[in-house]
């Protein structure tokens, strides 16, 4: 489908130029978050009276964004977080904690500008990128750690988990087992092996 851009947009294009993207990516995002129209001769013809105050809302939106960057850019927040020894979460930090955590700093911001493409699922400290503009990104540091200590500790470089020769699928099994544990009695669904604790019929305890 052929759209004309009403903003710039990362890897498309800037404001009035028309180009093909994929119908679902349209019908999903272009078109019902106003940041194009469809490409036909009626919405070309509307574009162009449209184009001024387009033009003067995005820079005063890009000047309001800058603001909120120059005291955004570079910050660097605790997250506190229950984890493994060798630092593993037991779960993870999603965008919309990060907007949340935001907002809570008192910068508005919705979840779908925090450039994470995975949740974090580690102790340490995360760069994580924040578009507050199509042509305003900056970038947060999420310092995630088990206690407030510990994250004064991360930002003093350091190293506050222990290596284990498992490695990660280890840590993985062991949040698993944690996350199990809250649901399941201890010993539940663990098979004992058939006959264990008592002699099984027509057998004679063996010689030594």
């Amino acid at each position: 489908m052929e759209v004309i851009l009403l903003e710039r947009v990362a890897k498309l294009g800037q404001m009035g130029e028309v180009v093909r993207v994929k119908d679902g990516f349209a019908r999903n995002f272009l078109l019902p978050q106003g940041k194009a129209l469809r490409a036909t001769e009626a919405n070309k013809s509307k574009f162009e009276g449209m184009k001024v105050d387009l033009q003067a809302k995005n820079l005063e939106t890009k000047a309001e964004a800058d603001k909120i960057g120059a005291k955004l850019n570079g910050k660097s927040f605790p997250v506190i977080r229950q984890a493994s020894e060798t630092g593993q979460l037991y779960g993870s930090v999603s965008p919309r904690d990060l907007a949340a955590l935001l907002t809570e700093n008192s910068f508005e911001v919705e979840r779908n500008q925090i450039a994470l493409n995975m949740p974090i699922k580690t102790i340490g400290q995360h760069k994580v990128p924040v578009l507050l503009h199509p042509e305003v990104e900056v970038t947060i540091t999420i310092n995630v750690a088990r206690s407030a200590d510990e994250a004064e500790r991360l930002v003093r470089g350091e190293n506050v988990t222990v290596r284990r020769e498992g490695g990660a699928d280890e840590d993985e099994a062991e949040a698993v087992k944690v996350e199990a544990e809250k649901f399941f009695e201890p010993g539940a669904g663990e098979a004992k092996p058939e006959g264990e604790g008592e002699q099984a019929a027509g057998e004679t305890p063996a010689k030594s």
